[in-house]
């Protein structure tokens, strides 16, 4: 039975209750219904306190418990009801608040992109987003939604990606443009390449995780709970003080009906809920509440170079050529062997080759090598693009501390070009506000050469630097990240950083350019290009934290200071059990603060 049907029936039995006492003259059988309705429920909720313990945590439903049984016992049969009331309801105000804090996270689920209209030949045929394949070409009509992931090959148009990237404007696509899933069409059709199954599609990528953050329990949750033992033992402590000193049982129920364990099993869960609401309302996907409690208490942050400090929009800075090209059939030709490839370097070129207003050429069994390069065929031709032990080729060394791309055909080098990178313009700013939040050491783990490493990570502020890194290495790197540096965060964006950032205690992914394996690997993914939603990221996380805390404490303190007013008969069963409900409701509305977005 669903927590607000059991609240409903609750109240049918106590409104059953007030007529056979009021209308019918019949306080026995007011007791009884009473009896019966309170025994069921008390003996539910001891099975579910033993289950909870069972599994290791800490509950505080034996205070419910035995508040229901002291007023019975005392025959206070109608506080028993209003506690009764007063739990229920409160649980289906827990379950109202938890819907209302995480509706930006489910509306995610509500927009699930079902249909895709697939182009073969001169026929256009229905089919489901799931049976799309690769390099199909679909078609996206006005106001649709986009079905998959894909390339844009005819069509200009506007589409709305803010449930994707929490970005508000519209933003513009043309040929050669990457569309992901559950992103909205404007007023235009277009015609689009699939690169991605509708599996590992952005959008399916975010129900993923939205699902994820609503299946793990955070450990504050957990940490809440735990309050229970001495909050318990405060209160039989003052309720048995009381009976004592007075002589009278009444007394010792007047305490347990105002220890409400509400604050407790209600504003921890409820506010962590809120965290994640607003993180996602930001453009920031958090998996689960223990990511938001690690965040709040960050104490080091290592970071990728290329793609996250840097744009991830290299431009190119000298191309070097044998004289069988020119420099646009030289650039073209790299260009085309890179056009399919998700690297940060690739997407690069290919950007400066379509400025050049240049044709890429067909490619043919392409094959891409993580971290080396790419190989395929061109004109009949094999094509390899990459490092220069990719291609074979050995004396490089005036070039160890550029970003070098070198290129051999058919086994012979023709020639290379180098890039710079373009430093993020928000990069030094968000290095500033994480240590303003009090992380006290920030790294750069990068593969890129230690002359190239040491200038970026002098312009943007960062302390030490780690360069020529292997994916094994950044792991090794983050292992032994001492005790007092920890949690310790890894931000990335490509598939070797996903080892990283599983590894890390909290891996954030650079998600908006970013590979499908980081983002699965983090705990942590921004939607939108910007470095400083990490900073972000940490300052919701402390709100959230300081709000869950609060709240806690400030229902346990309320609870205290009605149980000590009781314990000198002040306050009545029924009147102390109607408190319950002010008590709930200041725990809920303080733990929602955390969905605001001032801090």
């Amino acid at each position: 039975m669903k927590n607000y049907q059991r609240f409903l029936l609750t109240l049918a039995i106590g409104f059953t209750a007030l007529a056979a006492q009021f209308v019918f003259h019949s306080a026995t059988i007011a007791f009884y219904i009473i009896a019966i309705t309170g025994g069921i429920i008390a003996i539910q909720m001891f099975i579910g306190m033993i289950e909870t313990l069972r599994s290791g945590k800490y509950g505080v439903d034996i205070l419910a418990i035995t508040a229901i049984v002291a007023t019975l016992a005392v025959g206070q049969y109608w506080a028993s009801l209003v506690v009764l009331i007063m739990l229920t309801g409160g649980d289906s105000l827990e379950d109202y608040a938890s819907r209302q804090a995480s509706k930006e996270l489910q509306a995610l689920l509500s927009h699930s992109p079902q249909l895709a209209h697939v182009v073969r030949g001169t026929e256009i045929r229905d089919c489901k987003s799931e049976d799309v394949q690769i390099h199909d070409i679909v078609l996206v009509k006005p106001g649709e939604l986009v079905p998959v992931d894909g390339v844009i090959k005819e069509g200009r148009t506007t589409v709305d990606e803010s449930s994707l990237t929490g970005e508000s404007l519209p933003v513009e696509k043309g040929i050669g443009d990457e569309v992901m899933s559950g992103s909205l069409n404007g007023d235009q059709a277009f015609r689009f390449k699939v690169t991605k199954v509708a599996a590992d599609s952005q959008y399916q990528l975010l129900v993923k995780l939205v699902k994820e953050s609503a299946e793990k329990p955070a450990k504050f949750v957990r940490l809440a709970d735990r309050y229970a033992v001495p909050f318990t033992l405060i209160a039989y402590f003052i309720g048995g003080l009381a009976w004592f000193l007075s002589k009278d049982p009444v007394r010792f129920s007047e305490v347990l009906v105002v220890a409400s364990p509400c604050p407790l099993i209600l504003a921890a869960p409820v506010a962590l809920v809120a965290g994640m609401s607003r993180s996602s309302r930001n453009g920031i996907v958090v998996k689960n509440g223990t990511t938001l409690e690690k965040l709040a208490a960050a104490k080091s942050f290592s970071f990728d170079k290329t793609g996250t400090i840097t744009e991830g929009q290299l431009y190119i800075d000298h191309l070097s050529y044998t004289d069988d090209y020119t420099e646009k059939t030289f650039l073209q030709l790299v260009a085309s062997a890179e056009q399919e490839s998700s690297h940060v370097i690739a997407r690069s070129i290919v950007r400066e080759a379509k400025k050049a207003k240049l044709t890429l050429l067909p490619v043919t069994n392409l094959e891409e090598f993580t971290g080396q390069g790419v190989v395929c065929t061109i004109d009949g031709k094999e094509v390899k693009v990459g490092k220069s032990t990719f291609i074979g080729k050995k004396d490089v060394r005036r070039l160890e501390n550029e970003v070098a791309v070198f290129v051999a055909v058919d086994g012979i080098f023709v020639g290379h070009l180098t890039m710079k990178d373009q430093l993020r313009k928000e990069a030094r700013t968000t290095m500033d506000e994480l240590r303003a939040e009090g992380v006290q050491s920030i790294h750069l783990l990068t593969g890129d050469k230690k002359a190239v490493a040491n200038e970026i990570a002098q312009r943007v502020g960062i302390d030490v630097v780690h360069a020529d890194c292997l994916p094994q290495e950044k792991i090794q790197f983050i292992k032994e990240i001492k005790a007092n540096e920890r949690p310790t965060v890894m931000v990335g964006d490509g598939v070797n950083d996903a080892p990283a950032l599983s590894i890390a205690d909290v891996g954030i992914a650079m998600g908006a350019h970013g590979s499908t394996a980081a983002s699965e690997s983090a705990d942590v993914v921004i939607l939108k290009d910007d470095l400083s939603k990490v900073a972000q990221a940490v300052q919701i996380s402390k709100r959230t934290m300081v709000v869950a805390k609060q709240s806690v404490l400030i229902g346990i303190a309320i609870c205290c200071i009605l149980m000590l007013i009781a314990s000198f008969g002040i306050i009545p069963t029924l009147l102390g059990a109607a408190l319950q409900e002010l008590i709930d409701t200041v725990a809920i509305l303080s733990a929602l603060r955390a969905r605001k977005d001032s801090r």
